[in-house]
């Protein structure tokens, strides 16, 4: 499924090596946490993922397509198979909790009616289908990141990347979102690469863990207990517990239309008729 085959990717403007001669490979269906301190590269890995990098040795292959060699026209064509969750949510807050996640599914060309059935099943899979006419700013942290995933998952995305998705959440909320995203994984089959740098997170579930240190893949093992050495050092620099930061992105709107569509719309219009009024 996902291939990263002697990887390394140097940035021209500082010269800064963020990833050195990374291998591994994710098999379909795969729950994956990765961690590291602050720098250590994990977002130049989810960003070669997300195709907004590209390396500058080696190759990155995912569902049999060479990323390296992808023409830029076809990118949105290829992002449509990734769901992407925040640390900071990143909803539209002028925006119902339907119309965001609506909004994945617009900017794409889908038919209204194909909106509404599959926006009305996302929400019903996190549990938010009660909360379709509420805003942002009227949930919880808990919420709004299950709004966020329900975004996520609303296009049938083959690969769930989450970055961070519990940073902002208590302790307790965190882990009804890695349940959520077990079940996901279990029930649909989704890939699932979650970065976090909470250790005793990763403790409660039986996952594969690939640890990464300046760009360097130093541990990746399914045993979490066999690698929490490496963990605790990797992440010694790393803030503990939550904090809550609300979404003041203005260009959320911009990035989601660069992750799918063929030309960003020039209005968004949504017909929330049929949204059920005891919502």
């Amino acid at each position: 499924m996902i291939d990263f085959i002697h990887v390394s990717k140097v940035y021209k403007d500082n010269g800064a090596k963020a990833l050195n001669d990374v291998t591994l490979h994710i098999d379909q269906g795969e729950f994956v946490f990765v961690v590291g301190a602050s720098g250590a590269g994990k977002s130049t890995f989810l960003k070669t993922i997300m195709r907004e990098e590209v390396p500058t040795e080696g190759e990155v292959i995912i569902d049999g397509q060479n990323l390296n060699k992808m023409k830029a026209r076809k990118v949105p064509y290829y992002r449509r198979k990734l769901g992407i969750v925040f640390q900071d949510f990143r909803l539209i807050p002028t925006k119902t909790v339907y119309e965001n996640v609506a909004f994945a599914m617009h900017v794409i060309g889908a038919s209204q009616r194909d909106i509404s059935r599959r926006v009305a099943y996302a929400l019903t899979l996190v549990g938010l289908s009660g909360k379709a006419k509420n805003y942002p700013n009227q949930l919880s942290g808990g919420e709004q990141q299950r709004v966020a995933l329900a975004r996520a998952l609303v296009n049938d995305a083959e690969i769930i990347i989450a970055d961070e998705p519990t940073g902002n959440i208590d302790p307790e909320m965190s882990k009804d979102i890695v349940d959520l995203l077990e079940q996901i994984n279990i029930n649909k089959k989704n890939t699932i690469i979650m970065v976090t740098h909470e250790v005793d997170l990763i403790k409660k579930y039986n996952k594969r863990v690939v640890t990464i240190k300046n760009g360097v893949v130093v541990s990746d093992t399914a045993h979490p207990e066999i690698a929490e050495a490496v963990l605790e050092q990797a992440v010694e620099n790393m803030p503990s517990g939550y904090y809550y930061a609300p979404t003041e992105d203005a260009e959320i709107e911009d990035f989601l239309k660069s992750y799918g569509a063929d030309e960003a719309p020039e209005g968004f219009k949504l017909d929330t008729s049929r949204i059920r009024e005891d919502s």
